[in-house]
């Protein structure tokens, strides 16, 4: 079904005003480390719920819109939201509706109701949970694949609701069959390319309108080449920049300003690379875009860090595969080590077992756990690298 240009602008707004929401709904918990225990904010922007929330008179009724009930105190009836004054004055008119319904009911509203958008109300499923990243949203973008594998099963094995995102087709479509036999409700597949900006857009509001915010984004999304720069096509350059580089500062771009939006902080961890301090011969392309993205790391983690926003990078090398998921790097670049070296791919990844000082084979899992290392805040820490290489010296950030 086609949204009409009328239903298709107030879902754009309800996607803003969620976060808002959400953030206003945290719960402060006195800590420096994790400011906020969040909430689940799900979305209702049905014919039904839009009636219902035209009127405060609705709630008399008992005829909630499914799956509501009528609760201990009522839902909270905003009579009208004005959008075209920025994000502060935005939250300071719902922060208003919030604190005049707290003073008067004791307690903040489960359910608010948006006089021409829908409903947003909290999904209390999981609060039982004692798991470190509960109610949390986490995204990865560029996820289909061995790392983001490892990413993704971490983040929902820690009690995160996770969107996990890739180029729209059967790759997604199968990656997020898998990850569903795991996660259940608690992850959804979202098509995005991070090169285009609507798309991006469009990917985060999806998310926004299922979970009513995002906490933490896993910036993934990379491709490869092998070339000499004697050679080197330039528009084969420039589709590395467009993914590592524009994709990276789209998707932080996008980010940042819904991190702010909401107003509770958030995590932000960049997939970098070895090749970032010790790029190879040959390798020009992806050692000098993956370069910028990392920098674009580093940058917004100095200007995100008032927002309460911390920035870090992991920095991985020879991830083969995961979960059965091969990495599309080595996809790529694999054939020609291969035969640059006279191996088979088992000598190859023996070859790059050995050269590192822990001789160890590193996988998606490890890169998921310095993640997680970040995104549960475990020190306070921003602007940091994690490499996750086995030890190499040439590539010891400096």
């Amino acid at each position: 079904m086609v949204e009409s240009g009328s239903d298709q602008k107030s879902s754009n707004r309800l996607a803003l005003v969620a976060p808002v929401i959400r953030g206003l709904l945290a719960r402060p918990t006195g800590s420096e480390d994790i400011p906020y225990e969040p909430v689940i904010l799900r979305s209702l922007n049905s014919g039904g719920a839009v009636e219902f929330a035209g009127s405060a008179e609705s709630a008399e009724t008992g005829q909630y819109p499914e799956p509501l009930t009528k609760g201990r105190t009522p839902p909270l009836f905003v009579e009208a939201v004005e959008f075209g004054a920025g994000a502060e004055d935005l939250r300071k008119q719902l922060s208003d509706w919030i604190s005049d319904y707290s003073s008067k009911h004791s307690r903040k509203p489960e359910i608010v109701c948006l006089r021409g958008l829908g409903i947003v109300y909290v999904d209390r499923r999981d609060d039982s949970s004692d798991l470190p990243l509960k109610n949390k949203v986490g995204v990865v973008t560029g996820a289909a694949g061995a790392i983001g594998y490892g990413v993704c099963r971490g983040l929902l094995e820690s009690g995160c609701y996770l969107a996990a995102t890739d180029l729209c087709g059967e790759k997604l479509n199968a990656f997020l069959a898998d990850l569903k036999k795991r996660g259940g409700d608690h992850v959804i597949g979202v098509p995005l390319d991070v090169t285009d900006k609507a798309s991006v857009t469009q990917g985060f509001e999806s998310i926004i309108q299922t979970w009513g915010g995002i906490d933490i984004l896993v910036l993934n999304a990379g491709i490869a080449m092998v070339s000499h720069l004697k050679e080197m096509d330039l528009e084969a350059f420039r589709r590395l920049e467009k993914v590592n580089v524009e994709g990276a500062l789209l998707t932080l771009s996008e980010v940042a300003r819904h991190f702010i939006l909401q107003g509770t902080g958030g995590d932000i961890i960049v997939i970098s690379t070895k090749n970032v301090p010790a790029p190879g011969a040959g390798f020009g392309a992806y050692s000098a875009t993956k370069a910028a993205c990392h920098q674009l790391g580093r940058i917004a983690s100095v200007e995100l860090a008032q927002y309460g926003v911390r920035v870090n990078m992991v920095a991985p090398d020879a991830v083969f595969s995961e979960g059965g998921y091969k990495s599309g790097l080595w996809e790529q670049i694999g054939p020609g080590r291969m035969q640059a070296r006279g191996l088979d791919e088992k000598g190859l990844q023996q070859y790059y077992r050995d050269r590192n000082l822990l001789k160890v084979r590193v996988t998606g899992r490890h890169v998921s756990n310095a993640v997680l290392f970040f995104a549960t805040r475990q020190t306070p820490t921003t602007g940091a690298t994690i490499p996750v290489d086995g030890g190499l010296p040439d590539a010891t950030p400096r």
